[in-house]
């Protein structure tokens, strides 16, 4: 008999909400799970058992332990508090020792400061040696080495709601750079949606006339080329750091990542899925924090699908189809060399489209926390800021949409040659931080033209002398810009258009749910 290797020393357990402890044994067998002064039982059936602890309110220094017959395991220094599931790709992943101040932030950090860290190991496949590596995770405190590879977003966020909260705060990692939103979800998600069909499709053509072992054998020999190649590109940019993509391919090769597709390649749909998430679940948790969209730009408009679906496949998974759900939009973002292929604003735009319409959901907006030609920004500190808003506002009741949340396009009119949109969450206005730029107007040809922009408190008038009828207006309608308007609360003005979705967005205004205040 043994748990789940989430479960060990110094884990971090959720307030105020029934408890999951799982395992695995020999049927027949009963399980006795018993934290400060509440147990529960169950017998193994099929290999498997587990048992569901009453509510507790925070608290810390606890013991757990679970006994079959003779054996007992013993788990120490427990607290009962947050836990969030950090998820998604590279962004999320992006370690504290490499973000902009993540050394002095890292020097601050002791046990004290109340942030627990369980870091889900990054398997390909479940392998001979998937049990071992599992095993040898464990939750850990808040310190200067033990903390250098937690995500930077997940940190920041989860100090800052410590201190508004006043309990430990657990952070679940559970992400891997350069993911779709595919790897995330079960298979059944993909196949049962024809608009989600292609990620199974593309796979399956990809694994056509090949065994698993052939492919895997491919996969392990792109692995040692790629290792290779990857030393030699970093020695190459830590000695000549101005080389670019195309010089560095031409000096040390081509890179061949992500490599062959196939049952051992990480970017394979509900790899993830499967190796990483359902090896957490359904640890119990306050909500998910996701950070993703970058690797789904190929497939921009099926992006709102493959997202929604996402979110329903985790509730299901953990049984609670109101388990928030806090969202970071994209932010600006091109490479110097390429062209404006206006896709990551239509990532944006499927994110606030899901923010909409599903309850119990949240968004960061942070257009401005973009860098030209580099997609892995290194300042996190205001991503963790603004989730942490998100959070205080949708999930705790603590703070109230117009400190929480970016200015937001609500509606839109047209008077003579001007368009005027109606702003959510700017009643205190507007303050620019340099000449305004991205607003666009189009008239009945759709033809996007910049226009002018005069702000009043929670609207814009738009004018242009190229569009003398408007009908149409954009913001930000761009994979990277320069971002200077923003709320009196300092958070940017939301990306939009209205030349899709302007009645369904005024008409679905009143979706979101009241903050729950009894968290």
């Amino acid at each position: 008999m043994r748990t789940a290797a989430i479960f060990s020393d110094r884990m971090v357990l959720q307030r105020e909400k029934p408890i999951a402890v799982w395992g695995d044994g020999r049927d027949g067998q009963r399980v006795t799970v018993t934290l400060g002064g509440n147990s529960a039982s169950a017998v193994i059936r099929d290999g498997k058992w587990r048992v569901t602890l009453p509510p507790m309110p925070a608290a810390e220094n606890l013991t757990m332990t679970v006994q079959s017959g003779a054996v007992v395991i013993t788990f120490r220094e427990i607290a009962v508090g947050e836990v969030w599931l950090c998820g998604g790709q590279s962004n999320m992943e992006f370690e504290i020792k490499d973000e902009k101040n993540g050394e002095a932030l890292l020097n601050s950090l002791t046990p004290e400061c109340g942030v627990r860290f369980y870091y889900t190991p990054k398997q390909r496949i479940i392998d001979g040696s998937f049990e071992q590596t599992e095993r040898n995770t464990a939750w850990s405190c808040a310190a200067p080495d033990s903390a250098r590879a937690w995500s930077a977003v997940g940190l920041y966020f989860a100090l800052e709601l410590q201190k508004k909260l006043g309990v430990t705060v657990g952070l679940i990692g559970c992400n891997w750079g350069g993911t779709s939103a595919s790897v995330w979800v079960s298979r059944d998600v993909l196949e049962n949606d024809a608009a989600l069909c292609p990620y199974i499709d593309d796979y399956d053509a990809a694994m056509a006339g090949k065994t698993d072992a052939e492919a895997i054998a491919e996969y392990d020999e792109y692995l040692a080329y790629q290792d290779k190649w990857w030393w030699e590109y970093s020695e190459l940019m830590r000695e000549h750091p101005e080389t670019t993509w195309d010089e560095a391919e031409q000096i040390v090769g081509k890179s061949r990542y992500p490599g062959p597709m196939g049952p051992k390649n990480e970017c394979r749909p509900c790899g993830a899925y499967e190796t990483m998430l359902q090896r957490v679940c359904p640890y119990t948790l306050r909500g998910f924090l996701y950070y993703q969209g970058e690797s789904d730009d190929h497939r921009p408009d099926a992006y709102e699908t493959l997202l929604t679906a996402l979110i329903a496949c985790w509730r299901r998974d953990w049984g609670d189809a109101e388990l928030p759900f806090l969202n970071v939009q994209l932010p600006m973002f091109r490479y110097a060399h390429d062209p404006d292929y206006k896709h990551w604003c239509r990532i944006r735009e499927a994110q606030d489209r899901v923010y909409r319409k599903l309850r119990h959901t949240g968004l960061a907006v942070i257009p401005d926390c973009g860098e030209l030609d580099n997609i892995h920004p290194k300042d996190k500190s205001q991503v963790g800021h603004r989730l942490c808003l998100q959070a205080l506002y949708e999930v705790y009741g603590l703070t109230g949409a117009e400190e929480a949340c970016a200015p937001m396009f609500d509606s839109s009119y047209v008077t003579g040659n001007a368009l005027t949109v109606l702003l959510r969450n700017a009643a205190d206005g507007l303050r620019l931080t340099g000449e305004p730029c991205g607003f666009e107007l189009a008239g009945e040809d759709g033809v996007y033209h910049p226009a002018k922009a005069a702000f009043e408190k929670n609207l814009i008038t738009l004018t242009s002398a190229a569009v003398p009828a408007p009908r149409y207006a954009r913001y930000a309608w761009t994979n990277y810009m320069e971002v200077t308007v923003f709320g009196m609360n300092g958070l940017p003005l939301a990306p939009f258009r209205t030349d899709r979705f302007t009645s369904e967005l005024t008409a679905g205004t009143e979706k979101k749910n009241a903050p729950s205040a009894s968290m």
